[in-house]
C-alpha cells in the first residue's frame, strides 16, 4: 500500500483503535475539517481499507408567515370560525385573508357555495397540515401542502460514519511509515538538492484534479465584442445613440408610411412622451405625402405631426444611421451600430420583446449593390460561416434590398437579416446624394448558432452551469 498518502496512513491510524467514527471525531483528530477527513476516508475506502456511510437527516421550520399562522391558525380555518352557518360572498371576500383562504375552504370541502352564499358542509377537523403546523413531526404527512404553501422551510443536514475494513486494520496492525511527506519543493529546497533527501508525496496522473471555474467573459458578451472587432478591423467606426427615439427618427425618416402596421401598438412599445421635430422635418413630410422634390410619388394619403412627435423605445438601430449621416453628410462614410432594440414579440425559444441589432452604413462615391454583398459576404465569413447566400427581399427604406442567409450543418440556410441601399427617399430630404449601403442583422441569431443553442432565451438566463460549462473560446488569429 505505498500508495497511501500520509494523511489516509494517519486516518487509519486513527481510526483503528475506534472500529468507526464519525468525521467530526476524526477530524479532531487529525487536526482538520471534516470536509478533509471525509476525503481521505474515500481515498482509504477506494483501496478498499474503510467503508464510509452518509447520513442524511431532514428536518422541518416554520417560515414567519407559518409561525404567524401556527398562532392564529390557518387563513381557511380563521375565515370559517368568523362565520356561523352560512355568509353571502361578498360578506365572505370583505374578510381580510379572503383571498388565501376562500380557495383552501372550497377545496377541503368546509363550504359550498350557492347563488352566491357559501353555506358550511358539516364539521371540520383538523387536517393533517394543522397538525403538522402545530408539531412537524406529528403530522408528517400533512409537510408536503406547508411545504408547497411556504409556510415551512426543509433542511437536510448530512454526516459521515467512517468504519475501518479488516483489511485496513491489518495494514495498520502490520505498521505504517509515517514520516512527513513533502507535497510542494521551495526554491531552497532546489537550488540546494535538498529536495533529494525528502519524501515526497506520489502524485497520480490518474486522479483528476479538483476543477476550477476561473471568471470569464459571457459567451454572449464575447460574440458581441468578436462582431465589433471584426468591423472595426474592416474600417468602420461605432456610432452610438439613445434607446428612446421619436417616431419620427424611427419610422417617418425611413420612409415608412404613417399607416404601416408595424406602427401599430401591438408591434412597437410608445412611450408617455413626445419629442419637438427636428430641423428640416417637412421635407420628410413632403417626401410621404408627393415625394418631395425627387421622382418619386410618395405615400400621399395624411401625414400627421403629432405622430411624428411620440416617442418609442426604437424598434431598429438603422435611425442611428440617418442621423450619423446628416451629421456626417460627406463621403467616405463607415460605421455601425450594435445596440438592445425592443418589439412587442411574443416570447418562444425564437422570439423576445429586447434584442441585440447590427446596423451597418458605407456611403462613398461609387459603391454598388455589389459591394453590399461583398461587405456581407466578407463579414460573415469572419464570423465563422463559410457558406453564404442572398435572395431578394422588400424594406420600405432600401430598394434594391436582399436577405442574406447563411448555411448551417443540420439546420440548412438561416436567414440572418435584412439589407439594401437606402432608397431616394431617405437620403433626399437632408441633401444626401452619394448612394448609401446599409444593413440589420440579428446577432442573437448569430450568438445561437455559434453556440449551438436551440433557445434564444439561453442567452439572458443566469445559468452558473452553462457559464462554467462553456468555453473561453479565443479567436484565431
Amino acid at each position: 500500500m505505498a500508495d497511501l498518502t500520509l494523511n489516509e496512513k494517519k486516518l487509519l491510524v486513527a481510526l483503528a483503535p475506534l472500529g468507526e467514527a464519525g468525521a467530526g471525531d476524526l477530524a479532531a483528530a487529525l487536526e482538520t475539517t471534516e470536509e478533509a477527513a471525509v476525503q481521505y476516508a474515500n481515498l482509504c475506502a477506494e483501496h478498499g481499507l474503510a467503508a464510509v456511510e452518509r447520513l442524511s437527516t431532514t428536518t422541518y421550520t416554520l417560515t414567519p408567515e407559518g409561525e404567524e399562522y401556527r398562532e392564529h391558525g390557518l387563513p381557511e380555518r380563521q375565515i370559517y370560525e368568523s362565520f356561523a352557518d352560512a355568509i353571502s360572498m361578498k360578506d365572505l371576500q370583505a374578510h381580510p385573508l379572503s383571498r388565501i383562504g376562500i380557495g383552501w375552504l372550497r377545496k377541503k370541502g368546509w363550504v359550498a357555495i350557492t347563488k352566491g352564499v357559501a353555506e358550511k358542509t358539516g364539521e371540520a377537523p383538523a387536517g393533517e397540515d394543522e397538525i403538522a403546523l402545530v408539531d412537524p413531526k406529528d403530522g408528517m404527512s400533512g409537510i408536503a401542502d406547508l411545504l408547497k404553501r411556504n409556510l415551512v422551510e426543509e433542511h437536510e443536514a448530512v454526516s459521515y460514519r467512517v468504519a475501518i475494513t479488516p483489511a485496513g486494520r491489518a495494514l495498520v496492525e502490520a505498521g505504517l511509515d509515517l514520516v512527513e511527506e513533502t507535497g510542494t519543493l521551495s526554491r531552497e529546497e532546489i537550488i540546494t538538492g535538498s529536495w533529494r533527501e525528502a519524501k515526497l508525496r506520489r502524485y497520480s496522473l490518474e486522479t483528476p484534479p479538483k476543477r476550477v471555474y476561473p471568471g470569464k467573459v459571457h459567451p454572449y458578451q464575447r460574440i458581441i465584442d468578436e462582431v465589433k472587432r471584426v468591423l472595426l478591423d474592416m474600417g468602420f467606426v461605432e456610432m452610438q445613440g439613445e434607446i428612446v427615439q421619436s417616431a419620427f427618427w424611427d419610422f417617418d425618416a425611413l420612409f415608412q408610411p404613417q399607416d404601416h402596421p408595424a406602427r401599430e401598438m401591438q408591434d412597437t412599445f410608445y412611450l408617455d412622451q413626445t419629442e419637438p421635430m427636428p430641423e428640416g422635418w417637412e421635407r420628410v413630410r413632403d417626401m410621404h405625402l408627393c415625394g418631395g422634390e425627387t421622382t418619386s410619388t410618395g405615400w400621399g394619403g395624411v401625414w400627421d405631426e403629432e405622430v411624428a412627435q411620440k416617442c418609442v423605445l426604437r424598434t431598429h438601430t438603422t435611425p442611428l444611421s440617418v442621423q450619423y449621416l446628416i451629421s456626417h453628410p460627406k463621403p467616405p462614410v463607415k460605421a455601425f451600430a450594435l445596440g438592445r432594440v425592443y418589439r412587442r414579440e411574443a416570447i418562444d425559444p425564437t422570439h423576445l420583446p429586447e434584442f441585440e441589432q447590427l446596423e451597418g452604413i458605407v456611403m462613398d462615391d461609387g459603391v454598388s449593390f455589389r459591394h453590399l454583398l461583398g461587405f456581407l459576404k466578407e463579414f460573415y465569413n469572419r464570423m465563422g460561416f463559410d457558406e453564404v447566400r442572398f435572395r431578394p427581399g422588400y424594406f420600405p427604406y432600401t430598394e434594391p434590398s436582399v436577405e442574406p442567409e447563411v448555411w448551417v450543418d443540420g439546420l440548412g440556410w438561416v436567414e440572418l437579416g435584412g439589407a439594401g441601399i437606402f432608397r431616394q427617399e431617405v437620403t433626399a430630404p437632408w441633401g444626401i446624394e452619394t448612394p448609401v449601403l446599409a444593413w440589420g442583422l440579428g446577432i442573437s441569431r448569430i450568438a445561437m448558432l455559434r453556440l449551438g443553442l436551440k433557445d434564444l432565451r439561453q442567452l439572458y438566463r443566469s445559468d452558473i452551469e452553462w457559464l462554467r460549462e462553456s468555453p473561453a473560446i479565443r479567436r484565431q488569429e
